[in-house]
């Protein structure tokens, strides 16, 4: 189908364009920015006055649930074209015909992208290491652990020399083992609520550990979640050695402290745990300056009953795809961050993480080149929102954020120049 969208303001963080600037969609991709082509007749206009145009965004850690359908509908209502999908789902994404059944039914609803990461270890027990290439042949863009850490750092170096052999990435969540079984962060507050502390040298020893073997292996790793400042701080170093490493961080730890939990609110139980000012205060100021590549969702859908147990009982997680957009908006309105630049942190810059790991599509993630692939956002960044849980599409509807008023309302998702959302 031809698509017109029209007198939008579009901006494309990865070339810098940011113009008043009409968009011609043919056949899936990009035909024009600015000028049209002479003939085209749009079948579909989109009236994107006032609005922002902008490269669909890229989130690059959504646990889907079981639930394909509704959280991709989530997705794409924020705005979201690529989703990144963790090996933990039921069963453990470790051999290829899941790997191919999970891209066989999101393909057929024709809504946001899955790009899955298989399973580092068989069902991510740490002993044996998963097929990577095989799972590779089958789609999958890189291989994690998820969130159970590994136990054996053997099997972490032979997993790191096997990746770097064959041009694999890694993804891992830096948490020691034994020290990151609490419930909250290690501090005042939870001495005085009585919680079990995570402190912060459960993350920066890992982060040790990890890099020590990229050193030894040369191997890329992504390090998903990155939730202290102390951890910041290590993985500036890293960067600044050269180490081929990337990492994201969560909307729950940009925002929220460990003082949001307030009186066992259960809702902010989620992983990593919520830091102190400081840690949040690092983290803004790490994705600013580009030491954290990307922001993510983190997206986790937890139900009613897994939420309603004491705080230390409950299970961690909380939706979050129909909220990076907002978020991302308030963060960069928050710190003085422009809005290309804002918007990079979830659209070009994940692409570019993405793109160190074998993605055939990644070089047209992210950004709107003519002659890309047509995954589009059309939002209206001065349009305010309440967060009200229960109108949240996805089947969690968990969320720190409820009752927060947010900026940035989605008009209209296109994917492989197709409307998923809106208009």
């Amino acid at each position: 189908m031809n698509i017109l969208i029209q007198g939008g303001r579009v901006i494309d963080p990865a070339s810098q364009f940011d113009a008043l600037a009409d968009v011609a969609i043919a056949d899936g991709k990009i035909l024009a920015i600015g000028s049209l082509p002479s003939g085209f007749v749009p079948e579909k206009t989109i009236n994107a006055s006032g609005c922002i145009v902008a490269p669909g965004l890229v989130d690059l850690s959504v646990r889907l649930g079981g639930m394909l359908a509704s959280e991709l509908a989530a997705a794409v209502a924020g705005g979201v074209t690529s989703v990144v999908c963790p090996p933990d789902t039921e069963p453990v994404l470790d051999v290829p015909g899941l790997v191919e059944m999970l891209h066989y039914r999101s393909e057929q609803l024709r809504l946001a992208r899955v790009f899955p990461l298989g399973a580092l270890t068989r069902k991510l027990e740490g002993e044996v290491l998963a097929e990577m290439a095989s799972l590779t042949e089958a789609g999958c863009v890189g291989f994690s652990q998820a969130e159970v850490p590994l136990a054996n750092t053997q099997v972490t170096q032979r997993a790191l020399q096997y990746a770097s052999t064959f041009g694999f990435t890694v993804w891992l969540r830096p948490q020691e083992l034994h020290l990151g079984k609490g419930v909250a962060a290690s501090g005042a507050l939870a001495t005085r609520l009585g919680l079990s502390g995570v402190p912060v040298a459960a993350e920066t020893i890992a982060l040790h550990t990890i890099f020590e073997l990229v050193r030894a292996t040369r191997a890329r790793v992504h390090l998903c979640r990155i939730s202290s400042a102390a951890g910041v701080e290590l993985v500036r170093q890293a960067k600044a050695e050269g180490l081929p490493v990337t990492c994201d961080v969560s909307i729950n730890s940009l925002h929220l402290t460990d003082v949001d939990i307030g009186f066992f609110d259960s809702r902010m139980r989620v992983t990593p745990v919520l830091r102190q000012q400081r840690d949040r205060d690092a983290l803004r100021a790490a994705l600013a300056d580009g030491t954290i590549d990307a922001l993510v969702s983190d997206h986790t859908p937890v139900d009613e009953d897994a939420k309603a147990l004491p705080f230390a009982e409950s299970e961690p997680g909380a939706t979050g795809l129909e909220l990076l957009l907002s978020l991302t908006l308030k963060w960069a309105a928050d710190s003085g961050v422009g809005l290309s630049d804002a918007l990079a942190t979830i659209s070009s810059r994940p692409a570019g993480v993405l793109g160190t790991s074998l993605c055939a599509l990644s070089g047209q993630l992210g950004t709107l080149g003519v002659g890309h692939v047509a995954d589009l956002c059309v939002f209206d960044a001065a349009a305010h929102w309440e967060v009200q849980a229960a109108a949240l599409r996805s089947q969690g509807k968990h969320t720190p954020f409820g009752g927060y008023e947010l900026p940035g309302r989605v008009r209209a998702t296109l994917v492989g120049g197709a409307i998923a959302f809106g208009a």
